[in-house]
């Protein structure tokens, strides 16, 4: 059985606040989450909708951004408004998902998880 999960990839880097995080955070979960095939939005609902935080350290997000666009995967790169802690188009955070787990973890395998 094939299984799904989201992968939320952040810029630890920037010394956002933990509140900031979330937020960026929860700006690629929904937006990659919209871009989703109606299929794979259904599988991933029905086991448990599984998301993971990563941390891509300093690793190219753009180019992971990139890779999972050329995958066919649902992707979406957060480019902050700059309205509170960082300037405006700075790139906070990347979603990637829902989609089977083996696809995202081909881009996002050797990121550590956000403890």
């Amino acid at each position: 059985m094939t299984e799904y999960k989201q992968a939320i990839v952040l810029k630890e880097d920037l010394g956002m606040s933990r509140g900031k995080s979330i937020a960026q955070a929860c700006h690629a979960s929904l937006n990659a989450y919209k871009r989703a095939d109606g299929e794979d939005k259904k599988e991933w609902e029905s086991r448990g909708s599984k998301k993971i935080a990563l941390d891509i350290g300093d690793k190219d997000i753009k180019s992971r951004f990139q890779k999972a666009k050329e995958e066919g995967l649902p992707a979406y790169l957060v480019k902050d408004a700059g309205l509170t802690e960082v300037q405006s188009g700075t790139v906070t955070a990347l979603g990637i998902g829902p989609a089977p787990e083996s696809k995202i973890d081909s881009i996002t395998g050797d990121l550590n998880l956000i403890e």
